[in-house]
């Protein structure tokens, strides 16, 4: 069964419900303020090769106030409780990046929020740049991660699974999948939660 098929069936199943009941706590998220932003740029740092639900557990564990505001020590120990791989660096990142307290403020200002995003948050790639700013109500991204990479080789849309992701290769991928998404009458960030379901069998963010 193509690709396009599994989706045109997922959006007629009860899945589309989740899906769309995601993307509408995306939108919701994107309307709030700096506080929440900045919580949910911390749950990208934490996610970057890592699993997203122990990100999730740990953003639900220290909260905004707590990515503001706990030590580096108290945010370690968090982490590491919560078995995450790179608990030192993680704790770093996040730490470091409160210098963009008030991220919203800031990225509502810039032309292109996801380079902001890339070049100055450290811990950071195009990948989980754009990972959070979808998950802030940014339709126009989406995750191009090893399941979609996986998902695009089978079905004939790249030849081969690029062995890194540079700026020119996570572009050129984009392009491929902007272009899926416009076939199917999508967003790109509703493409995404329906690949995503497609390789995980779940509807994360």
């Amino acid at each position: 069964m193509s690709l396009k098929t599994q989706i045109k069936n997922l959006q007629k199943s009860p899945i589309s419900k989740q899906i769309d009941k995601r993307l509408s706590e995306f939108t919701l998220l994107g309307k709030r303020g700096n506080e929440d932003w900045f919580s949910e740029l911390c749950f990208c740092i934490l996610t970057a090769n890592s699993k997203a639900q122990t990100a999730i557990n740990i953003q639900a564990e220290l909260g905004a106030k707590g990515f503001l505001n706990k030590s580096f020590e108290e945010i370690v120990s968090v982490i590491r409780k919560n078995n995450h791989r790179f608990h030192n660096n993680k704790a770093k990142y996040i730490v470091e990046a409160r210098k963009f307290a008030k991220i919203k403020d800031i990225l509502m200002k810039e032309k292109d929020p996801r380079a902001f995003v890339e070049k100055n948050i450290k811990g950071l790639g195009w990948k989980e740049s754009s990972h959070f700013l979808r998950n802030v109500g940014f339709t126009n991204y989406a995750i191009l991660d090893r399941h979609i990479q996986n998902l695009f080789v089978s079905e004939g849309y790249l030849k081969e699974k690029p062995k890194s992701l540079n700026q020119k290769t996570y572009f050129e991928i984009e392009k491929v999948f902007q272009k899926l998404a416009k076939e199917m009458k999508m967003n790109c960030a509703e493409l995404d939660l329906y690949m995503w379901y497609i390789k995980t069998g779940k509807v994360l963010k």
